[in-house]
């Protein structure tokens, strides 16, 4: 692979004999766009941090990863280029440096997932699989003899990794480990695979209990008959769960159990044919809705609408402060007389703030954080406030008026004239402190939904008015149904693209109320 094809933008620096003692600027080189091969979906670009996290499909060879495209930042050299291009060995982290007149280290990190697996015949529970360690675990029931295992499945490597000896669709001796050699690129690995016998016919695994909804987890003997029986503690009567609500895979199966009272002691067991497991307690989570919700308290600090009781401490936050350097508040409340406050509602307007080329486009928005600071004409905000229950969407009421996009950022100049699109999102992480955003294009740090940080995370889009209110629904996807949700976001903007100073001066996203729903 040529240089010239992975880094564009380069120059070549050569150094002088005359002296010069006038100090270069301190400029930090970008990447703006990296591709690699066998790449599973876009890369991970961390401006702030300095760091490029590349997902990997299963062909990829994590020890030879080689870049298809690489998309520098003005000036911006890459000094390493010969590293790159003999391939970067992402079993760890890498750091390569890249330059504007100084050296700048950036942090190449790869995720690549794997699908890898084990099944027998008559199997209880799932295959416990050890990457780091090579091994494998099953187990069978105790009547089962070790000496004859049929072996349904095996898949240790890639796509491309050859497995010997071949023992799918064969009987095994297990009473043994059995040793299994993985073969791919040109390298081996051991793998060692254990099959032992258990008495539990049936067992709860896990009971991940939400608001009004549990998830429930157990193990059996594959291709037995199962179910689950739940009732309120103090209940005599047990209600079978609708087969509709269970998953079963192999020697695994689950429910996800709905309409349950929030704040209640549940019980719950689980049955393989004739066996029924003890009951498993477990306890309901309150309902919790987002403070200001109706959006009926705000004031006015100088020239800024602020959503909150004046000398009270704030929820929702919007991007005004930035919006005033050039302009008046571009969010701000909807008069009502039928509110005790006056007001209910917030107008989300975008608008051109400044004057000729002096200015940029101010999405109008609304966000659960904090505004921190104005950079320049960029703004620094703090995404999220505390919260540790399981909504399973937000829904609400709003009444969108889209405009043509008339002003744009590098980049988005072919959506001059398109309609603008309004966006609501909302997400639950595990993040130790709120999300930052940047908006400065050279340390821009926008949300993204794939970040490891998301627990769950939906949105809702209008690219066209409503003429009117219109009830919205957005459905929250969980990555998990047992990671603990530390921090709650809602954002709204008139304009989608607002974080990139896109869209139509003029839309307008007016919102009645958000509410949370705890229930499927």
């Amino acid at each position: 692979m040529a240089v010239g094809a992975l880094c564009v933008m380069m120059t070549v620096l050569t150094a002088s004999c005359i002296k010069n003692d006038i100090p270069y600027p301190h400029i930090q080189p970008n990447i703006l766009d990296v591709e690699a091969e066998n790449q599973s979906r876009a890369a991970s670009i961390d401006s702030i941090e300095r760091t490029v996290t590349l997902f990997l499909n299963e062909d990829a060879d994590l020890q030879n990863v080689k870049l298809a495209s690489l998309v520098l930042s003005k000036d911006a050299t890459c000094p390493d280029t010969a590293m790159i291009v003999d391939g970067l060995d992402l079993t760890q982290p890498v750091e390569l440096k890249f330059a504007v007149y100084y050296d700048y280290v950036w942090t190449f990190s790869a995720v690549q997932t794997i699908e890898r697996y084990f099944t027998v015949a008559n199997q209880v529970g799932t295959s416990q699989i050890d990457v780091e360690n090579h091994t494998v675990s099953a187990m069978v029931p105790s009547e089962l003899s070790l000496d004859k295992i049929e072996v349904s499945t095996l898949k240790l490597g890639g796509g491309t990794a050859v497995m010997t000896p071949d023992i799918v669709g064969k009987t095994v001796d297990f009473t043994q480990p059995v040793v299994v050699t993985v073969s791919e690129f040109g390298r081996e690995q051991q793998w060692t695979i254990s099959v032992t016998q258990t008495d539990v016919a049936v067992n709860i695994e896990r009971v991940d209990a939400w608001t009004n909804v549990a998830w429930i987890y157990a193990t059996a003997e594959a291709g037995r008959t199962v179910s689950f029986e739940y009732r309120l503690t103090g209940v005599d009567v047990w209600t079978q769960v609708p087969q509709s609500w269970i998953t079963v895979s192999g020697g695994n199966f689950s429910a996800r159990i709905i309409n349950l009272l929030a704040e209640s002691t549940y019980e719950v067991r689980a049955v393989s044919g004739e066996d029924v497991t003890l009951p498993e307690t477990f306890n309901t989570m309150n309902i919790v809705q987002l403070p200001n919700s109706q959006f009926e308290n705000w004031w006015m600090d100088g020239k800024i609408w602020c959503p909150w009781v004046e000398g009270e401490a704030s929820f929702w936050g919007t991007g005004n402060k930035g919006a005033t350097t050039l302009g008046p508040s571009n969010t701000s409340p909807i008069t009502s007389l039928e509110s005790p406050t006056g007001y209910h509602g917030a107008k989300l307007e975008s608008k051109f703030v400044g004057i000729s080329i002096l200015g940029k486009l101010a999405a109008g928005n609304l966000f659960v954080g904090d505004y921190v600071a104005t950079e320049g004409t960029n703004g620094i905000l703090s995404f999220g406030r505390p919260f540790n229950n399981y909504p399973t969407r937000l829904t609400g009421k709003i009444d969108y008026t889209s405009v043509p996009i008339s002003h744009y950022s590098t980049g988005f100049q072919d959506m001059v004239g398109q309609p603008d699109t309004c966006i609501v999102w909302c997400a639950l992480g595990d993040w130790d402190e709120p999300y930052e955003i940047r908006t400065n294009p050279a340390k821009r740090k926008l949300f993204n939904p794939d970040d490891p940080g998301v627990i769950a995370y939906g949105d809702v889009q209008f690219g066209y008015s409503t003429d009117g209110y219109v009830d919205i629904t957005v459905n929250l996807d969980y990555k998990s149904t047992s990671r603990k949700p530390k921090y709650i976001l809602v954002v709204a903007s008139a304009s989608k693209y607002g974080d990139y100073f896109t869209g139509g001066s003029g839309s307008v996203l007016n919102i009645d109320h958000f509410n949370l729903e705890y229930d499927y």
